[in-house]
């Protein structure tokens, strides 16, 4: 960390891409975010932010981060994540972990989703470091949403923080979202029996059992889109997306094992386990007809839709700043969390979601400005 009590936008930007924080289901992939909270609160401190790093029960390497400038009930909450999704350097013209500026735009890892918001959020409250808060200006990081959530499942546990606005600074366009879809991340683990290839009759094949079982969600994953429709999301429908499958170990062995990870887009009023059970009923008689075991267990704890209120106070506050009508998204967040601890929440970010998630992500500079004051209106509108 530098000594510049007010650091500079880039130098924030650059440091923060260039600390790896890959959050990931598959625990070969996972790292910590600690060297982020801690590069954070470094500068946060000298700014005079009071800040408390909450480690991650059962997680040594992570931890959240809750900066508060000023006392007393209340106050607007900017929150964001710090860890990424894992990466496939092939594919980046750029270097992943170096901030890089070209057409206008900023690249690196987690520049649009989302540790580019942080070093907005810093730019915009340099203003008010000396400003008599009549609430506070509580700036919040998390660690895991990418994978577990178990940052934000850790604030809502404690109850922190307190605050009564939420402005979580996910991609979104700049346009304010009030309502997003829930999340289930399963896996199905089917255990076979390994054998000579030259004779399928030795073993129990985990791979086509997996064929099955993708065919018979796929069948699933229908019955849903007509059961269940939401006009309000530009997806209508509850989607599911398998995402990796992992088995076997050698072409001329037979498949004794297998592995199928996806995921479900909830909407508002769905309810997970009930799902989880209905799935796991139709899975288990291809089992037994393939003689194999079979398990469908979530690999974390499902995520509830956000199912905010298009004319709460922030989103209104949010509407007349932005000039953009409040929208609802696909993706999840958060936000739920916020809300569960009875903030007025809302998601709003300048990152693009398109450019999440894929390699050579960006942030346009455009965005930059706009975003900075945008903030400070927040500021201005919920502290002062």
């Amino acid at each position: 960390m530098s000594g510049i009590q007010q650091p500079d936008l880039k130098a924030v930007l650059s440091r923060l891409i260039e600390i790896p924080s890959v959050s990931s289901t598959q625990s070969e992939l996972d790292m910590g975010n600690m060297p982020v909270i801690h590069e954070l609160a470094g500068w946060l401190e000298t700014m005079g932010f009071c800040c408390e790093i909450m480690p991650i029960p059962g997680e040594p390497l992570k931890a959240n981060l809750i900066a508060t400038l000023g006392s007393g009930p209340g106050g607007l909450v900017l929150a964001g994540h710090t860890d990424t999704v894992p990466y496939n350097e092939s594919l980046w013209q750029f270097d992943p972990f170096s901030l890089n500026e070209s057409d206008n735009r900023f690249y690196g890892l987690g520049i649009c989703d989302m540790k580019g918001f942080f070093g907005l959020v810093m730019e915009a409250v340099k203003d008010y470091l000396k400003a008599p808060l009549k609430a506070p200006l509580i700036i919040l990081a998390t660690a895991d949403e990418e994978s577990s959530m178990n940052g934000a499942r850790a604030l809502a546990a404690a109850g922190k923080p307190k605050g009564r606005y939420a402005v979580v600074g996910e991609p979104t366009g700049m346009q304010p979202v009030y309502m997003h879809k829930g999340i289930m991340m399963e896996r199905v683990r089917i255990l076979g029996q390994s054998g000579h290839s030259s004779n399928p009759a030795l073993g129990k094949n985990a791979m086509e059992t997996a064929h099955k079982v993708i065919s018979e969600i796929m069948a699933f994953r229908e019955e849903l889109s007509q059961q269940y429709n939401n006009p309000g999301f530009t997806v209508p429908a509850p989607t599911i997306n398998l995402g990796c499958i992992h088995g076997g170990d050698n072409p001329n062995r037979i498949c004794g094992h297998c592995d199928l990870d996806f995921d479900v887009r909830l909407l508002p009023g769905m309810d997970s386990q009930e799902l989880r059970e209905n799935l796991r009923q139709r899975l288990l008689p291809i089992a037994r007809a393939d003689n194999v075991k079979l398990s469908l267990e979530a690999i974390h704890d499902s995520i509830d839709p956000f199912d905010g209120s298009a004319d709460s106070p922030l989103v209104k506050t949010c509407e007349e700043l932005t000039g953009y009508s409040a929208k609802s998204v696909a993706f999840t967040t958060e936000a739920p969390f916020f809300t569960r601890m009875g903030m007025d929440t809302v998601v709003l970010g300048p990152g693009d979601i398109d450019q999440a998630h894929q390699p050579d992500e960006y942030l346009s500079m455009d965005r930059v400005n706009p975003t900075i004051e945008l903030l400070k209106s927040l500021i201005r509108r919920f502290c002062l």
